[in-house]
């Protein structure tokens, strides 16, 4: 630490150029928030270098000031008090990165939603938004310019659970020509729907309205049916994750097995209960 002090100027590090853009956002925030009195703290505080109001900061004439203050060399950063960020974030980030700075040097603070909206009272609602305002400020101090990047997206979509709803939008997916892989734990998809006689509210068939979609699921090209596995670690980001699967061994041939049930009165597994059932056809074998 001593050594980059020595050798470092702080001086040299360029000190950021804020400019406070206030909006009135007609009555909304300009009936419940003295805006002079905003536009004169933010002026005060550290790396402020403009502070200014309009009535709609959102219109053409609110981000030409911005566009003007930037093009003139005055800022290099910029917050806007206004609305909430859902609204018009997009907005001035296109208005900063059209005059050439980095849209990410821009600050929203929110003083309709959280302040103006919220209260009747003047000067409670005006000090809330000054704490806003310097807050943001003292966030805009931090930033760095962030680039933006285009990464390849995979096409292939996991789809953890095979119920209904698992294989619904699987099945949605894959005829839309993406590949899809269902993950599901259980020996077979088709989750607990598979026990229901009917469904509310139309009493339809349960099975009529789930077995189309796991036969078609179960043939659909598209589509690859992992059964009995479960999903043990997932990495990774949008776009490109990895999963580490857990696949339970069956311990038959799947290749040769035809799910005649024949091999359950030769099993030499101890099971509990160690009595069971099953109906092949007419026939109860125990």
């Amino acid at each position: 630490m001593e050594d980059f002090f020595s050798t470092t100027s702080l001086e040299n590090i360029p000190q950021p150029k804020i400019g406070v853009y206030i909006c009135h956002c007609g009555q909304n925030i300009a009936s419940k928030v003295k805006i002079d009195e905003l536009v004169s703290f933010a002026s005060k505080l550290k790396g402020v270098e403009i502070s200014r109001d309009y009535k709609f900061m959102c219109s053409e004439p609110g981000q030409n000031l911005i566009r003007d203050d930037i093009r003139s060399g005055k800022i290099d950063r910029v917050l806007v008090a206004s609305c909430s960020p859902l609204m018009h974030e997009g907005t001035f980030r296109k208005t900063a990165s059209d005059e050439g700075l980095n849209p990410f040097m821009l600050q929203m603070a929110n003083i309709r939603e959280h302040v103006s909206w919220v209260t009747s009272q003047t000067e409670k609602a005006t000090s809330k938004a000054k704490v806003i305002i310097s807050a943001g400020v003292a966030r805009l101090r931090m930033h760095k310019p962030l680039p933006k990047r285009i990464l390849p997206v995979r096409q292939e979509v996991a789809v953890i659970g095979g119920g209904v709803a698992g294989l619904t939008a699987a099945l949605a997916i894959a005829d839309a020509g993406k590949k899809v892989f269902i993950i599901e734990k259980e020996p077979t998809v088709g989750g607990h729907m598979g026990y229901f006689d009917k469904t509310f509210p139309t009493l339809d068939c349960a099975a009529c309205t789930l077995t189309p979609r796991m036969v078609r699921a179960g043939a659909h090209p598209n589509i690859k049916i992992f059964s009995m596995t479960e999903v043990v670690e997932l990495k990774g980001r949008a776009g490109e994750y990895t999963l580490t699967l857990l696949k339970k061994p069956r311990y038959i041939n799947e290749e040769k097995c035809n799910g005649c049930g024949e091999c359950w009165n030769s099993c030499p597994a101890v099971r509990v209960p160690s009595k069971r059932l099953i109906k092949l056809g007419g026939k109860i074998v125990r």
